[in-house]
Formats: structure tokens, sequence, C-alpha cells
């Protein structure tokens, strides 16, 4: 689980949280495969069962959103969240719970992850709240009953009332029956990636939870009928794979600490000790290793920033993450075949390998090395993009997905036609009517940051006058205005450094197509900085695993601590000079990082590896 933004102080330092396991707790869990899983069966067991009306009020005060959205007070809802961006649309508690609906948006209700006709609705398995998530009510008719899979994108699934894949990008249709997921034809249900891992450790749950009745229970696809392993082979693989590929998250930790401290007073043990999944189930582990990345090469340059690409790995089950090192010390790790270095000196030549993983945790042989010779670091001021819209494709009115090659990289256009112009100028148009979901215009990803930022926008056609959202790295960074009048508008004081991509999309003010012409923004750098300003420091890298640099800018005792998401003090450190923090010590997640300089403090999102 991956995509977090700014965190407002409230919640840093005024939420209050349950931080450890029980003192204990789990101190009969001794053994290893079946005889581990009982052995934790019995610690979660007879839990204190509320009813299933208890969750309505559970969800209404647990289950909110916290932690993609800035002091949400809505629903988190897998099936609607969007993780990098805004949500298709959101619930209140109890007010938006359905009730009926016929379309997504319409209300959410209770989903049970492992369907109620499993258990025929019995009790406790119809209300423990390990398995009964808040969810769109009209996808969660449309998952029905089938098992979750690896949806093969060819054999989608039709029905009325609602896309497919959904809005958030969930889909229904026939089992890709290859790599991890071979061994089952039938359709599936697939949730995005950010919650498959969760979905995973819910039926590892189960699983050991009611391992003294699920035998018993009636036929199910995602179940071998016996009591140990519980779970047939294609799902097993899948299940594993999805555990290892989304790590656990600072919401199902928070969540498993409600339950049980708020709730029905027991936890799932894989949220606890992700590592009992692999002592239990996989009995016979993957060794195969992914084969070596190759041609990786340096795709962009900038002044702290380098831009790499490379041929995908292969794996008998699948890759999953490639560790990107930097002069020999890793870096960051990502689930994709390219990848950008930030936070990088000016004026530098650096070497870079990449190291292919699987789900088992093999790793490949490192690739290729490449160096790459970061730029001169851009004066605060100078223009650091800029793009006049003169190449892209050839005129067409048709809306669709543009994309093209311009002043400053590649840019994508969704929803989007050609053949408009704003003072006899070739413009990109969009399409930001209310009937059409998603369109945007999205810059390449450049270094030098970015300061102030200049576009030029015409409403065509009809339609009434708005704004645009100016998106920074995926933070709101100011509104352009549109009407029939061409207007040419400035945001100042952006001041973002390092690696930026802008998006610019709708925020429902307006309704209309828009011309967009003459874009640019100016070059922002923290190196520019007076020396002695605390944002001035360096901290890399970011995302960390173990090592966290901080390079101080003036030989000042400095006050170092790093909160996590619901403000709990998780370590601190006084230095006075650039110095190296371990935080081995610290779960996967995102944290704050605060540090203060005498009267001065700077707060930092960090993301531990």
């Amino acid at each position: 689980m991956k995509q977090f933004y700014t965190l407002i102080a409230t919640l840093i330092f005024s939420t209050a949280a349950f931080a450890q396991i029980p003192a204990g707790y789990y101190d009969s869990a001794t053994g290893t495969g079946y005889t581990l899983k009982t052995q934790l069966h019995n610690i979660i067991d007879n839990h204190n069962d509320q009813g299933y009306d208890a969750m309505d009020g559970f969800i209404a005060s647990y289950d909110l959103d916290n932690y993609y959205e800035t002091g949400s007070n809505t629903i988190l809802d897998p099936y609607s969240e969007n993780p990098s961006g805004s949500d298709p649309y959101t619930f209140s508690p109890v007010s938006d719970e359905c009730g009926n609906y016929s379309v997504e948006g319409d209300c959410y209700n209770k989903e049970h992850v492992i369907p109620q006709s499993v258990f025929s609705q019995n009790t406790p398995m119809r209300s423990d709240a390990h398995h009964l998530l808040p969810t769109d009510g009209r996808v969660n008719g449309f998952r029905s009953s089938y098992p979750f899979g690896v949806v093969d994108n060819s054999q989608l699934v039709s029905q009325s009332n609602i896309s497919n894949p959904t809005q958030n990008g969930s889909k229904l249709g026939g089992n890709l029956n290859s790599g991890y997921s071979a061994g089952y034809t039938n359709t599936v249900f697939e949730p995005i990636d950010e919650f498959k891992g969760d979905i995973a450790r819910i039926y590892f749950y189960f699983a050991t939870r009611y391992e003294d009745q699920i035998s018993s229970w009636g036929s199910y696809a995602m179940f071998d009928g016996s009591s140990d392993k519980v779970l047939d082979d294609p799902f097993l693989s899948i299940l594993l794979t999805w555990h290892q590929m989304d790590p656990v998250s600072q919401k199902e930790i928070d969540r498993n600490n409600n339950i049980y401290y708020n709730h029905q007073s027991n936890r799932n043990p894989f949220v606890d000790h992700p590592e009992y999944v692999e002592m239990i189930w996989n009995v016979t582990p993957d060794t195969e290793a992914p084969s070596t990345p190759t041609n990786l090469m340096v795709t962009n340059e900038g002044s702290t920033t380098i831009s790499l690409d490379w041929t995908a790995s292969t794996d008998n089950i699948g890759v999953t993450a490639y560790d990107v090192y930097v002069d020999s010390v890793y870096n960051m790790t990502v689930t994709t075949n390219s990848a950008t270095v930030v936070n990088l000196t000016p004026e530098t030549t650096y070497s870079f390998y990449v190291i292919a993983k699987d789900a088992a945790g093999n790793e490949s042989s490192q690739s290729n090395s490449v160096n790459g010779t970061t730029t001169e670091a851009g004066a605060n001021g100078d223009e650091c993009a800029s793009e006049d819209f003169e190449d892209i494709p050839a005129n067409s009115s048709q809306y669709t997905d543009r994309t093209w090659t311009g002043d400053s990289g590649t840019w994508n256009a969704t929803e989007a036609r050609t053949d408009q112009t704003i003072e006899g100028s070739r413009a990109i148009l969009i399409d930001y009517r209310g009937t059409t979901d998603g369109a945007s215009l999205t810059s390449p990803t450049l270094g030098g940051g970015i300061g102030s930022f200049t576009i030029t926008t015409q409403r065509i056609f009809s339609g009434s006058d708005g704004t645009l959202n100016v998106m920074v790295n995926g933070n709101l960074a100011g509104t352009i205005p549109y009407s029939d009048t061409i207007q040419t508008t400035t945001i100042t004081d952006i001041n973002v450094d390092g690696n930026v991509t802008v998006v610019i999309e709708d925020n429902n003010s307006g309704d209309a197509r828009v011309g967009i012409d003459n874009l640019s923004w100016t070059c922002y750098s923290s190196l520019s900085l007076p020396e002695n300003s605390i944002e001035a420091i360096s901290i890399y890298p970011n995302p960390v695993k173990n090592s966290l640099n901080i390079k101080l800018n003036s030989q000042i005792e400095t006050q170092i601590d790093i909160f996590n998401v619901l403000g709990k003090h998780v370590l601190s450190k006084v230095i006075t000079n650039s110095s190296t923090i371990n935080t081995e010590q610290l779960s996967t997640g995102v944290y704050i990082l605060r540090i203060k300089q005498g009267n001065s403090t700077l707060s930092k999102k960090l993301i531990k590896n």
C-alpha cells in the first residue's frame, strides 16, 4: 500500500491510538505449518461477538479515510478509493449507508469478504469485523459471491448500471489462467493492487479463526474442503502473491487494533506477524530467482533527478518489484520497469543498477550498470518547462486520449481533441464537462522543481465558466480560471523541489470544453535557499529502507523527531553535524519527519520501505 499525501498537523499530534500488540498475546504460537495455524486459532477463537448491527457504528467510527485524503470524514471503501488522486465519489458515515442502490456512488453497505452463503449466514462469522468491510453497494452486488482472483481483461463481465472495470479499477471477469493465477477459469473479482494484500490477510485470518468449522460448510471455489490448508491451490497461490506484493499498511494495523480494543477482542495474526503466512502455507517455497533485468539506461537527467528504464525480468511465478541501487547503495523499490531517483546533487555522476525480486523474496543478479550525470542546478526563476502544443497529434474533432512529444518531453491528455486554436496557435482542447470522467492533461516528469506556473485557457463552444485544479506531484498547487475570453494565469510560490509532474484536472466548478495553450513553469531549488535556512537541509533517500541521511546546513543543534500517521512519537535524535539515522526498527509505512533548529520547524513526509 503505497500513496499517501501530506497529513495535517491535527492528525499528527492529536490522534490517539493503541500502538502495540498486547504483551504475551502470541506467546503460545511456537510451531510451524498447520501446527502453528492451530495454535493461532486457539489464541483468536471465541471472540466477543458484537452482532451484525454493531458493525454500523464500528464502520462510522473506525473505517474513515484518514490515510489517502487529508482530514477526511468519509468512508474508506476499497472499491472506490483512488490511492493516487481524487476519489470518483465519497460516502459520509451513517447518512450514506444503504438503502437502495442502482449505480456506483449511491451508497455503501457491509461486504462479507468471505460470502455469507459459504457459512449459511451463521454467527459469529456473519458479524466478524475482520472480514466485514464498507464497500459501494453496487460494486458489492457486482462482486456478488464470486471468488477473488486475477481477471483476464479479454473476459470482462457485462452488467447493467455499472462499468467494468469500475470507477476505481476493480473488475469482474474470467480468471487469468496463467502465471501465479493458473488453475481456475471461471469468473473472479479483482480489487485494485492497493488492497490485494488486505484481502489476502483477511482470508488467512478466516481460514485460521474458523478452522474447526470450515470443512463442514458448503462448497466454495476458494476452499478445498479441508480444515488445515483450507485454500484451494490456485487461490492459495493468488493470495500468497498478493500478501507479498502488498505489505501490511498502517490502515490495516489501525483497524486490527480497533477491532481488538474497541469491538470484539481478537486480532488478525497475519497483520501483526505477516511472516506467519509463509510459515504456515508456503510448504513448497518458490526458490527460483527472476531473470536478470537488462538494457538499463538513463532516460532523463535533471539537476537533482535521474530517470531510468530497463527491460522487465521474468519469473516462474511473477516479478513483484525491483530494487534500485545508486553507487552500490540501496535507494528505492519500484513495481514497474522504470524509476526516477531524486534528491541527487547537481553536476554529479552516479552509477545505477537494479535487481528484480519475486513474491517469495528471491532476487535476480544485478543488471548492467549505467552512469548518469545530473545537470547544473537551475536558478530559481529560470524556465524549467514549456509547452506550446504545436506538436500535438494531427487535427481531429474526436475526443480521445492523446500522447505526443513536446518541448519538454512526453505529454498525455485524456478526452482531448486537436483541431482547435487559441489566437491562431494550435491548442489542446479537453472535454471537462460533467458527463466526462477523468479528463486531464499530464506533463512529463521533469527535474528542477517548480516555482511559478503559467498557462493560457479559453472556454471553447458552449458551457459554463469555472476553474481547473493544478496538481503538482498529486497535491493541489492552485486553480486556473477559464471563460470564453482568452486568459493567461500565473500561480506563484508553488516552490516544490526536485522531480515534478503537473496535472491539470477538473474540480466540477464549471461545465465546459477548455482550450489550453502556452504552458510553462519556472525552476525552484532549495539549493538556492540561503545556506542557513532550515529548508536547505537535505534528507535522502526517501523512500528509505534502512539508513536515512540528514545533511545539515550548518553545525547547529538540530532536533530530529519521527511520528507515525497516528501521531505516536517513534524516534528522536539530536544532531549537530550531518548524520545517518537507522530506521530498521520502523515498520513499513508512512511517517512524518519533523526537524527543529532554534525557532524554525520543518515537517516532511517520510516513506519507509
